[in-house]
């Protein structure tokens, strides 16, 4: 047995289904990995769960007229059944509303409560008086006071990408009643973070190889200095507070979901038969920790989780989190609002496993966001599937089959090319491993097709159809080496299309799936060999054309039931109107901004003179598109400072219900006014 591994993928909020995005963020990824780690024969350990408790729950019931608890109990059971139907190979998948969760996050709060690590102190949040409730950060919406984004959410705005608390909301309304919120005080605890800054640092200074995108957020975060961050809140949904006099608060859900890890592991072992087992993944410095979570997770698992963690004493902390970038579907952002989304219960009522998770797998979003596409998906299942590997084994074992009785043949005397190929399997082997290891399974996948395309073309080019004709003792030995490259794709390919490797395995009369398993010579002479099916038939255009049918019918469903129009906003003056300064301009440049995903720096020349303007437009546009593009600017706007570069305007955009942006332009003079 090899060295330790916990392995934990982001607890899925248990308000809805999973759909691509989740799969390509936390979840496929992790599960290459620990197949992967499971074949080497290591101790690895693999954790999800059902994120239970936060806003996001308590919306959905409200939605539904429901309580919190009928929404959790729905969506936990049927995302853990998908999971298991899709080969995620969870050892345990907890929930956050179980009593040991409840137990665990509360220890957590208790014990750091007891070392005076939290701050207790008053502070004024926003009220909803109709409603008689204190205003959770997803239930306030309002301009984002960096981008002007008018709908923002009270926790971050989702144009620009800025953290946000309910109070930096320029004209908060409350999403209950649609009135605008009074300020009345309350008193929370926190955890203060720049407590925690230098040890934070000296850690992530010790850490090695994790991604830049993870390193670069991470860093900006201590750059700018951390603040005090809430632990508690006043909702009725979560973990309660376990102190007197604190009724009506329960514990942060970014502070209770990752504790979640640690009460899943606990039940885990409760089920093992051996209570204190957990320890060894949670408390041994000879356990590595691996978080895998999709960016928007990172902050979390990166600096508050570890800063909970180092509190409490005694807790290995992350050796790496590979986060990944988001996923987008035909080009446009997943949106569960608008039914632009692919749910995986859906896709599992048409497609096998294993074709969505290689498919994903070759595409993940690992350093940049990525797309999905349903041509995509077509196009790598018969180019790749199908034409190369599918192709490769069936010619391997039904030529076998069909002339050398079902069995290995003999190998003669093997020839430059023969040894040639076969060193593939040894040199591949390796560099897979290397792949697996640093995270980059997109790679891995990529280099195990490597190898089934060396073995096709070695077979077409070897020819055996014309060799049993003339010459059957060497077309024994290529048939004797296409079995040997066959039986290493059967294990090599495992952690990827572990059902399609289970099938050829069964065609070879192989059991062994180790990782030592993958080797230039595995079966003997002699040994068995079954015709089998082919392992994977191509998709037809009209299988996909249903595949976009039922999107688009998703989204006119959603149309129907709930338009993604804002609504008009409350009534103004002339005069106030008056007040805006609108001119034409013109775009002269256009460039990213370091570390930001979001952000344009443009160059925009109004007639009077040139403004430097920032835009979060970076994930609709490509800079280099935009030069010489009219537009509209506000040229009285205040300037501010956004990613340290003063914003001198704003361009005026109209966003489409889908989510893409659209410039607003007038063909005049540059400098001409609007109005």
């Amino acid at each position: 047995m090899g060295k330790r591994t916990l392995v934990t993928s982001a607890l899925p909020y248990a308000n809805g289904p999973i759909h691509l995005g989740h799969l390509a963020g936390a979840y496929l990824p992790a599960d290459f990995y620990v197949r992967f780690k499971r074949m080497r024969e290591e101790d690895v350990l693999f954790i999800c769960g059902s994120d239970e408790h936060g806003v996001p729950i308590t919306i959905a019931a409200d939605k539904e007229g429901v309580t919190p608890q009928d929404i959790v109990d729905r969506f936990h059971e049927m995302n853990k059944a998908t999971f298991e139907q899709f080969g995620i190979s969870f050892d345990y998948f907890g929930r956050t509303s179980s009593p040991v969760h409840h137990e665990t996050s509360q220890d957590f709060f208790k014990v750091l409560n007891e070392k005076g690590v939290f701050k207790k102190k008053s502070e004024t949040q926003l009220y909803d008086e109709d409603a008689e409730m204190f205003l959770p950060d997803r239930y306030v919406k309002g301009t984002c006071p960096h981008c002007d984004y008018a709908e923002a959410f009270g926790d971050q705005c989702e144009r620009c990408g800025t953290s946000l608390s309910p109070s930096d909301l320029i004209e908060p309304r409350s999403m209950v009643t649609g009135n605008k919120p009074t300020h009345k005080e309350t008193e929370h605890w926190f955890l203060p973070l720049g407590d925690f800054q230098d040890d934070l640092q000296a850690w992530l200074d010790s850490t090695e190889n994790w991604k830049p995108n993870v390193m670069g957020q991470v860093k900006s975060w201590l750059t700018q200095g951390l603040g005090d961050r809430a632990v508690t809140r006043d909702l009725t949904w979560g973990v309660p507070v376990p102190l007197e006099g604190a009724e009506g608060k329960v514990l942060y859900v970014w502070f209770d979901a990752p504790i979640g890890y640690i009460s899943a592991t606990r039940e885990w072992a409760q089920q093992q038969g051996d209570p204190e087992l957990w320890k060894k993944y949670w408390r041994d410095d000879a356990s590595d920790l691996i978080h895998f979570i999709g960016k928007d997770n990172i902050v979390f698992h990166c600096i508050m989780f570890p800063s909970v963690l180092m509190s409490y004493d005694g807790y290995i902390l992350p050796k790496n989190v590979p986060a990944n970038e988001f996923l987008n579907l035909e080009g446009q952002k997943l949106s569960t609002s608008r039914g632009w989304a692919v749910w995986l219960h859906e896709y599992l009522k048409d497609f096998e496993p294993d074709l969505l998770r290689y498919v994903l797998g070759i595409g993940l979003p690992e350093t940049r966001d990525a797309d999905f596409s349903w041509k995509y998906f077509q196009d790598h299942v018969n180019g790749e599937l199908a034409d190369i590997l599918g192709n490769f084994v069936f010619r391997t074992v039904s030529f076998t089959n069909r002339y050398f009785d079902g069995k290995v043949p003999e190998a003669g005397e093997l020839t430059e090319e023969d040894r040639k190929v076969l060193g593939e399997i040894t040199r591949l082997k390796d560099e897979v491993e290397t792949c697996y290891e640093t995270f980059h399974f997109r790679e891995a996948i990529q280099k195990s097709m490597t190898l089934a395309r060396a073995g096709n073309k070695y077979f077409t080019e070897m020819e055996p159809w014309h060799l049993r004709k003339n010459d059957i003792e060497r077309c024994g030995t290529v048939l004797n080496v296409c079995c040997q490259i066959t039986a290493a794709l059967s294990v090599i390919f495992d952690p990827v299309i572990p059902d399609a490797c289970g099938k050829l395995r069964s065609y070879l009369h192989i059991d062994k799936t180790g990782w030592p398993d993958i080797k230039e010579q595995t079966l003997e002479a002699g040994h068995p060999v079954d015709k089998g099916e082919i392992l994977f038939k191509k998709l037809e255009d009209e299988t996909i054309d249903a595949q976009y049918r039922k999107l688009e019918e998703q989204t006119r469903q959603q149309d129907e039931q709930q338009p993604d129009l804002e609504p008009i906003k409350n009534t103004i003056t002339f005069e106030d109107f008056s007040k805006l300064d609108m001119r034409v301009g013109e775009i002269l440049t256009a460039e990213p901004v370091p570390k930001s995903d979001k952000l344009l720096k443009m160059t925009v020349d109004i007639g009077v003179e040139k403004r430097t303007i920032m835009a979060g437009i970076a994930q609709h546009y490509d800079p280099g598109d935009l030069t010489g593009k009219k537009v509209i600017v506000v040229a009285n706007l205040k300037p501010r400072k956004m990613m340290g570069i003063p914003s001198e305007g704003m361009v005026l955009m109209a966003e489409n219900p889908d989510g893409s942006l659209k410039f607003l332009a007038a063909d005049a003079e540059n400098g001409s006014t609007v109005s």
